[in-house]
């Protein structure tokens, strides 16, 4: 499985597949820089007027609910309705699910056209899943990632879709199986913005790779490890920022299969 998983990393490079994301604005850079690390093009658009355009072009989109207000709340509904009558793959992040109604509220509406994938922390899954309880922390967890694997069950069979709980452990549950990755670094919660790059990447995976649980335990598999790599030679999280990207840009098989921890159940 492990040569499989790096294999799909250079599925993606070879593809280049062109990702239309709606992200949140404090993280737009870094979010495009670590595609184009990775290998994808990225576009970043929420034109009521051209996003169902651009949807139709791009290979895959991300909804990345960050910084939501009313007017990105119907480009994110418009490019989700696209993405679900054109076939085109689509990764829900759901930053902050539980906050606040109005957040609940656009994600209830986001998930009645069928994302692909969703990938948030054990607290925002649990709030999909209707069974947080625990208070969620503006966009921060309150709870583990295997605290959650109950709820992602629940709603992968509800909503069709692979979850993947980021945290210490990344946990991807998909309709036959549970992997568990345990790369990563406690540095990588001191960079603003890491998680939501990661979902882009995964994005760029589920573009390029079928089925969908296999390209997203490629994708969590990767980010995560270029963190880890990356962590070791970096004294804070500023430097760790610009290591990581230019470890998603060089990584060695050597490096990944050396590195790589997955399990399943």
């Amino acid at each position: 499985m492990e040569k499989e998983i790096w294999n799909h990393t250079q599925t993606v490079r070879a593809a280049s597949p062109l990702i239309c994301n709606i992200t949140n604005y404090v993280v737009m850079n870094n979010t495009a820089n670590a595609l184009l690390a990775a290998g994808a093009s990225p576009v970043m658009a929420h034109a009521h007027a051209e996003i169902e355009d651009m949807v139709s072009i791009c290979q895959a989109v991300v909804v990345n609910i960050g910084t939501l207000d009313e007017y990105w709340a119907t480009s994110m509904l418009k490019a989700a309705r696209k993405a679900r009558l054109t076939g085109k793959p689509w990764l829900l992040d759901p930053v902050g699910a539980g906050a606040t109604p109005y957040r609940d509220e656009v994600l209830s509406q986001l998930l009645e056209h069928h994302p692909t994938v969703i990938r948030g922390n054990a607290s925002e899954i649990l709030a999909l899943a209707k069974s947080n309880t625990s208070a969620t922390r503006g966009v921060d967890s309150t709870a583990e990632s295997r605290d959650a694997v109950d709820a992602a069950r629940s709603l992968a069979a509800s909503s069709g879709a692979v979850i993947c709980i980021s945290g210490k452990t990344d946990v991807i549950v998909g309709k036959d199986a549970t992997w568990y990755i345990d790369n990563g670094s406690p540095l990588m919660t001191r960079v603003t913005g890491l998680g939501c790059a990661a979902s882009a990447v995964m994005g760029a995976f589920i573009a390029a790779i079928q089925p969908a649980e296999s390209a997203v335990c490629a994708a969590a598999a990767l980010f995560s490890i270029c963190g880890e790599l990356a962590a070791v030679q970096s004294p804070g999280p500023g430097s760790l920022q610009v290591r990581l990207l230019d470890k998603l840009y060089n990584i060695t098989e050597r490096e990944f299969l050396n590195t790589l921890r997955i399990a399943s159940a």
